[in-house]
This record gives C-alpha cells, structure tokens and sequence, in this order.
C-alpha cells in the first residue's frame, strides 16, 4: 500500500472522509471528500484497494461504500483482475443512468 503516502487525503481531515450520514452537512462533506479523490493521483490504487478489502465506510477512490458495492457486484467472481481498471462514478447523484439508452430512430 506504498501508494497512500501520495494520496492528497492524507493531507485531509479524516473526518471529511467519513461522513456519520447521507443528507445535511455530511453529503456536503462526501462530495468534498469525493471532489479531492478526483484531483487524486493515486485514485485508481485506492479504489481498488477499497473494493478489493471490502471497506464498507467512507470515501475512498472517489466513491462511497454504495457505489462501491455496485462496482464489487458488476465485478463478480473475477474481482481482482477487473478492479484495477475500475472507473469510479462522479459525484453525481447515485440514482443517476450510467448508461443512458441511445435515441430511438423514429
């Protein structure tokens, strides 16, 4: 885990981190969290790392412990080898489509 002494939240609150909720301040807090994970250059790592040790708290690569249960399904059995090329969502709402449908030719 050579690779967390570049991450940037290292240099963070830990707190931001691990917001205690999903609405109020503590969503304001995750999107933050998730803004830096961005900027990251160690996202990739981490977000592997999270899914790979089944961190069921916190922001870690730029994603919340939902997203990363989705990623860790869409994963299945062959995890470790499809983890590290995991692309994290954005902080965007995660009711948002990932893959819209393509428009309907009339």
């Amino acid at each position: 885990m050579e690779w967390m002494t570049s991450a940037l939240c290292a240099r963070e609150d830990p707190e931001l981190f691990f917001p205690v909720s999903a609405t109020g301040p503590a969503l304001r807090e995750e999107l933050a969290a998730k803004r830096i994970c961005l900027r990251c250059p160690v996202l990739r790592p981490c977000l592997a790392w999270a899914i790979d040790s089944g961190q069921a708290y916190g922001v870690w690569g730029g994603t919340n412990a939902e997203q990363r249960a989705v990623l860790r399904q869409k994963a299945g059995s062959s995890a470790p080898a499809r983890l590290s090329s995991a692309e994290p969502r954005s902080a965007a709402p995660s009711d948002a489509p990932t893959n819209p449908a393509p428009p309907r030719a009339d």
